[in-house]
């Protein structure tokens, strides 16, 4: 992790055990950012709880408004039939009261024609002033009836236009109750649509888990541990140093047996009798010749030329057969160095028994 360096706990050539804290980085803005991070996460966390509560709200919603708009359309279709059996009546009601204005109207043009005739009589004294007197009172009730019919046929009419009235509502109402049902028709989708953004919600929630790891490994980064137990070497941080990300603070070297081993480099000629697993006498030359037992763990794959960056190349017509080398990694017995004397690089003579 870059940052600047707020502690340096080491110094060359201590020995220090694996975990040890080795450099300390300012975690200031990688704590801030772990916040942040947190707070993403519970926004998210929420939107997804909400998401998932609306799934079942919206599955019962939708089934229950789809029940309703079914029911509304069948009382809406019940309400029509039953306005265009009310129109049919008034139309009926109408025919029967226009009916009755003409037979009252003939029985009134009947009774104005006797009177005309009636009145001649009377002149001429051929009838007597009481038949006359009659057939006027039956004109006046003629004309009645004809008053009458012609009200009843102004209210049957009323009537008549107030059915239809009632059939456009109703036929209106079925109308939004069908639409109603059309619409409640897309609950599927309508809950398919809720269960995606439920889906999208988790989805980001795990993002932003995802997130919180990663700001709790860089707050974590900003103190540098001994990844394993050994000597530093090689230190180049100091305290307030500005560092950044890849770039060598200092070298943990592993001076543990189990991570030491011997490089012996044997000619191609002494090979003929080694195998892996032969006990190895090794002599240490810094030590005024202490020894350490070891064995032969494995031989190596290539030459030393042959593995090197520029292997030679012999020409045919100059060539000299030249002895090659060949690497024997020789792996020291445990619990012989408790002091870690042993250093990388040194130099020593290995006897392999090989008998």
């Amino acid at each position: 992790m870059g940052g600047t360096v707020s502690k340096v706990l080491v110094q060359d050539n201590q020995y220090v055990e694996a975990g040890t804290v080795l450099v300390e980085i300012d975690p200031k803005d990688y704590q801030v950012a772990l916040d942040r991070a947190h707070a993403d996460l519970a926004e998210m966390e929420a939107s997804l709880h909400v998401s998932q509560t609306e799934v079942p709200i919206t599955s019962t919603t939708t089934s229950s408004q789809l029940s309703g708009a079914e029911a509304g359309v069948g009382e809406a279709n019940a309400t029509v039939a039953a306005a265009e059996t009310t129109v049919d009546a008034a139309r009926a009601r109408l025919n029967s009261a226009q009916a009755k204005v003409r037979e009252a109207g003939a029985n009134f043009v009947r009774a104005q024609r006797d009177l005309e005739r009636m009145k001649a009589l009377v002149a001429k004294e051929e009838v007597s002033q009481q038949q006359y007197d009659l057939a006027v009172a039956a004109a006046e009730s003629y004309r009645a009836q004809v008053d009458s019919a012609e009200a009843q046929v102004h209210e049957a009419e009323q009537g008549v236009r107030v059915a239809e009235s009632q059939v456009a509502q109703q036929q209106a109402r079925l109308l939004q109750a069908q639409t109603a049902v059309k619409s409640a028709g897309t609950a599927p989708q309508q809950v398919a649509v809720t269960r995606a953004r439920a889906e999208s919600a988790a989805a980001r929630a795990e993002q932003a888990r995802a997130a919180v790891e990663r700001a709790e490994l860089d707050l974590q980064y900003t103190t540098v541990r001994a990844p394993v137990s050994g000597m530093i070497s090689q230190r180049t941080v100091e305290t307030g140093q500005v560092v950044q990300p890849g770039q060598p603070l200092l070298a943990v070297v592993p001076l543990d047996l189990d991570n030491l081993w011997v490089a012996a480099n044997f000619k191609e000629t002494q090979l003929k009798n080694m195998r892996p697993g032969q006990r190895v006498t090794i002599v240490i030359d810094t030590y005024g010749g202490r020894e350490y037992q070891g064995y032969i763990d494995s031989i190596a794959a290539v030459t030393g030329a042959r593995s090197s960056l520029l292997p030679p190349e012999n020409a045919t017509g100059n060539y000299v057969k030249v002895v090659q080398r060949i690497p024997v990694k020789i792996v020291f017995e445990k619990g012989q160095d408790p002091q870690h004397l042993l250093r990388p690089g040194m130099s020593v003579f290995p006897t392999i028994l090989t008998k």
